[in-house]
C-alpha cells in the first residue's frame, strides 16, 4: 500500500514537472512588423522568446495574383538559437520583384528545442509606392453597361497624384468606354478587380520599377491585374489610348488564363490595338508601305515576340491590328470569343484557327493578304494628294507599352 502511494506521488510529480516545463517553454511573439522600402525590398521583422532555445523561425507568404494553385513560399532568416531572438528576412526585389499595389499575405512559424511550435495569424502587407500622396477613384461610382455582366469582385480603381479630379475622371471614362467596347466586340469583361497607378511621367514610372527599359511608358502586370503607366495631364490624349491598350491586355488575359496555352502575340497585341481605337496615321502608313513594297511580315512570324527593331516592331503592331480587324469584320464576335476559348484550353494556334475558322495560320495569312488590295489602292490615292492627309510627328516607341506575366 505504501509502495503504491509512493509510486502515485512520483507519477503526479512527474506530470506536474512536465507541465511546468511546457508552461515555462511556451513561445511568445514579442513583436512582428514589415518595413517597406519601395521599390527595392520588403523587410519582415520578428522578435520572440521561449523557456527553451528557439531553433527555427521561418516566414511563410503568398502573393495575391492569378495562379493555378496557391503557392506558399518560405523565407529563412539567420539567427543564433537562444531563448530570445530578434531577426528578419528581406525580400530583395532585384531577384523577384513585385509591382506597385501588389498584396502579400504572410505569417511566421516558430519552434523551440523541446518541440513547442506556434504559427502567427496571417497578416497583409500592400507593396504600395509610398513616395506619393495617391488619390483614388473607383468605377463603382460610375456604373456602365458592361458592369451588368461584371462580378462583384471586378471593380476598377484608378490611383493618381498629379492632376485634378477632371483628369482622373477623363481617364476613368476612357477605361469604361474601352471595357464597353470589349463587352460588345468580344464578349469579354473583367473577372477580377483591376488597379491602375497613373504616374505623372514615364520617368516617375521607371523609378518605381526594378531594371526598367528606358522606353517603358506603361506596364500591364497581367497576373496581378495591375497597370502602372506614366501619363502627364498635358498628354492625356495619348494616355487614354495607351491606358485602354493595357486594360485590354488585362481583361483578355483574365478571360484566357489557364495552364494549357498562350495567345499568339499578334492576337494579344492586335486585340489591344483594335480596342484602343482607329489605327493611327503613322501605323496605317507603315502598313500600307509594307503592302505596296511586298514587305509584309508573315502571320506565323507574328505568333512569337515582336522584333526589337523599331521599324519591324511598328509594322508588327500595325499588322496585328489589321488581322484582328479582318477576323472581327468578316467572321464576327462569336468566332473570336470561340478562338480565345480554344486557345485557353490548350489548342495550338493552327488547331484553334482550323477548328473555329476552317483555316490554319498560313491560311489566315493568305486570306488576310487578299483583302489588303483595296487598302493599297486607297493609300496610293491619298499619296497622290498630299493635302488630303496630315501626319503628326510621333514617337512610335511611345505606343509600345509592355505587359508581363510575372
Amino acid at each position: 500500500m505504501i509502495k503504491r502511494i509512493i509510486l502515485m506521488a512520483l507519477a503526479i510529480f512527474s506530470i506536474c514537472t512536465a507541465s511546468s516545463v511546457k508552461a515555462n517553454s511556451d513561445i511568445v511573439v514579442l513583436d512582428s512588423d514589415v518595413e517597406l522600402h519601395f521599390p527595392t525590398a520588403l523587410v519582415f521583422n520578428i522578435e520572440a522568446e521561449s523557456g527553451a532555445n528557439i531553433v527555427d523561425a521561418r516566414l511563410k507568404y503568398y502573393v495575391d495574383k492569378m495562379n493555378y494553385a496557391r503557392v506558399i513560399s518560405e523565407g529563412w532568416p539567420d539567427f543564433t538559437p537562444a531563448n530570445k531572438i530578434k531577426t528578419n528576412w528581406t525580400w530583395d526585389m532585384r531577384k523577384s520583384s513585385l509591382p506597385s499595389g501588389a498584396t502579400v499575405t504572410y505569417w511566421w512559424t516558430i519552434r523551440d528545442a523541446i518541440g513547442n511550435e506556434i504559427e502567427t495569424l496571417p497578416a497583409v502587407i500592400h507593396f504600395d509606392d509610398d513616395r506619393y500622396q495617391w488619390q483614388s477613384l473607383a468605377s463603382s461610382e460610375f456604373p456602365t453597361e458592361s458592369q451588368a455582366l461584371e462580378g462583384e469582385n471586378s471593380e476598377l480603381t484608378l490611383f493618381w497624384y498629379k492632376g485634378d479630379n477632371s483628369f482622373a475622371l477623363e481617364l476613368m471614362d476612357a477605361c469604361q468606354q474601352g471595357l464597353d467596347r470589349l463587352t460588345r466586340d468580344l464578349g469579354t469583361y473583367p473577372q477580377k478587380s483591376i488597379k491602375i497607378y497613373v504616374y505623372a511621367s514615364a520617368r516617375d514610372l521607371q523609378e518605381a520599377m526594378i531594371f526598367p527599359q528606358e522606353w517603358t511608358g506603361g506596364v500591364a502586370f497581367t497576373e496581378f491585374s495591375i497597370i502602372a503607366i506614366g501619363i502627364s495631364p498635358d498628354n492625356i490624349d495619348w494616355g487614354k489610348e495607351a491606358l485602354v491598350h493595357e486594360l485590354t491586355h488585362l481583361v483578355v488575359h483574365q478571360a484566357t488564363f489557364s495552364p494549357y496555352g498562350r495567345l499568339p502575340t499578334w492576337l494579344d497585341e492586335g486585340l489591344a490595338m483594335y480596342n484602343q481605337g482607329e489605327l493611327s496615321s503613322y501605323f496605317r502608313m507603315r502598313l500600307d508601305s509594307a503592302i505596296s513594297e511586298g514587305e509584309l511580315l508573315s502571320v506565323r512570324s507574328l505568333c512569337s515576340l515582336f522584333s526589337a527593331d523599331t521599324e519591324k516592331a511598328c509594322l508588327s503592331y500595325a499588322e496585328s491590328y489589321s488581322l484582328v480587324e479582318y477576323l472581327l469584320h468578316n467572321y464576327g464576335q462569336g468566332k473570336m470569343l470561340n478562338l480565345l476559348t480554344a486557345l485557353k484550353y490548350g489548342n495550338t494556334y493552327d488547331e484553334a484557327l482550323t477548328e473555329i475558322y476552317g483555316f490554319d495560320v498560313d491560311g489566315l495569312d493568305v486570306r488576310w493578304r487578299q483583302t489588303l488590295v483595296t487598302t493599297v489602292y486607297q493609300a496610293e490615292t491619298i499619296w497622290l494628294n498630299p493635302g488630303a492627309i496630315t501626319v503628326s510627328s510621333i514617337n512610335p516607341l511611345a505606343c509600345f507599352n509592355r505587359h508581363t506575366d510575372r
